[in-house]
């Protein structure tokens, strides 16, 4: 009779890694494309009032948005704790809002530019007076379609 013996110690093959870069580049891949970058750098600080009925845009791509709020620790040295005006990454003033919407509107197409909303996110303890003044110089700008940026009341149970 014929003896059988066993070749090898039995161990278990190496795992196969050559799909392994592939995977890495889908998921880099996937990645890349679903995160969004923060659009403005805030040089204000806005704390959002609070308002019982809230209501989310539709398009995001049609709201230009101004903040107003006191400025960032880091620039308080520079231009003190008064409200100040944001527009994109700078600090503007009043006279600087109807070129801003000029420059939003015509980076917009045709069909759009009617549809453009101003988004005015105001820091819950800035006073109504610089609103005030933002609003009448919106509305010698022929931007009328206002929203005032708000975070949803808390209910207490």
């Amino acid at each position: 009779m014929a003896v059988f013996k066993k070749k090898g110690g039995g161990s278990t093959p190496q795992l196969n890694t050559a799909s392994l870069p592939d995977i890495v580049f889908m998921l880099l891949f996937f990645f890349m494309v679903s995160t969004t970058m923060r659009e403005t750098e805030m040089l204000v600080s806005v704390k959002l009032p609070e308002a019982t009925e809230v209501v989310k845009l539709d398009k995001k791509s049609l709201v230009s948005y101004i903040f107003i709020g006191s400025p960032a620790r880091q620039y308080q040295a520079i231009f003190g704790t008064d409200s100040r005006i944001q527009l994109n990454d700078t600090f503007k003033t009043l006279v600087d809002i109807r070129d801003f919407i000029t420059s939003e509107r015509d980076a917009l197409s045709e069909a759009d530019r009617t549809m453009l909303t101003v988004s005015i996110k105001g820091d819950e303890n800035t006073r109504m007076g610089i609103i005030t003044d933002v609003k009448q110089e919106l509305r010698k700008a022929s931007a009328l379609k206002i929203n005032y940026s708000a975070r949803r009341l808390e209910k207490l149970n």
